[in-house]
């Protein structure tokens, strides 16, 4: 669980952010472009398909934070042609993160990872899924010290901070927004497999 992207957090400006919004109206366009972006820095890389690695962190006992695995779950469906660690069955989270990056630098020679994770932000953000250069800070919106993961990162709103404290949250998250969140990254990251083998997706 990480804190949503905000400019009063001070992160980086140069580094291009990416979102997809809940509106209908505008949703599939942004989609779309997330997933070109995707497919270009694939494609950019020095790495192949079996390089790739999406790290879906989360844990499947709390709603607010099953973001991830149940990303990883779908991708593993659709049998995306990446690497996807995290799953409803496997979950990645604070207890094994550091194993589990150990185990995937020993496994592959630099590889190109995506790392995903729910968060925390303003009310009127959640739906939102945001792109980004730059590594994850899992765990920051519960002040856990994880360490930074990913090349690139996806972050998936599914709440909203308030006075209460951050963790409740975790309990108090709808499932139906978790849900459309993970059908949306899905989609975002199928549609990059085709793009990325030339084809078009299909719904």
């Amino acid at each position: 669980m990480c804190p949503f992207y905000n400019e009063k957090t001070g992160e980086t400006p140069e580094k291009k952010v990416y979102y997809v919004r809940p509106d209908e109206r505008t949703k599939e366009k942004d989609i779309k472009t997330v997933a070109l972006k995707m497919r270009e820095l694939i494609q950019n890389s020095p790495c192949k398909n079996e390089e790739v690695i999406f790290l879906c962190i989360g844990s499947d006992r709390y709603v607010g934070d099953s973001l991830g695995p149940l990303v990883g779950t779908m991708l593993k469906e659709n049998e995306v042609p990446y690497h996807v660690y995290g799953t409803l069955e496997a979950p990645v989270h604070a207890f094994n993160l550091k194993a589990t990056l150990k185990e995937i630098h020993k496994r592959f020679v630099k590889p190109l990872i995506f790392s995903l994770d729910a968060c925390l932000g303003d009310q009127d953000q959640v739906g939102y899924v945001l792109f980004k250069e730059g590594p994850l800070l899992p765990g920051k919106a519960l002040e856990k010290v994880l360490p930074e993961v990913g090349d690139y990162h996806i972050k998936g709103m599914v709440n909203y901070i308030d006075p209460l404290p951050t963790s409740q949250f975790l309990n108090d998250t709808r499932l139906y927004t978790v849900m459309n969140l993970a059908k949306t990254i899905t989609k975002i990251i199928t549609e990059t497999a085709a793009l990325d083998n030339g084809l078009e997706h299909k719904s």
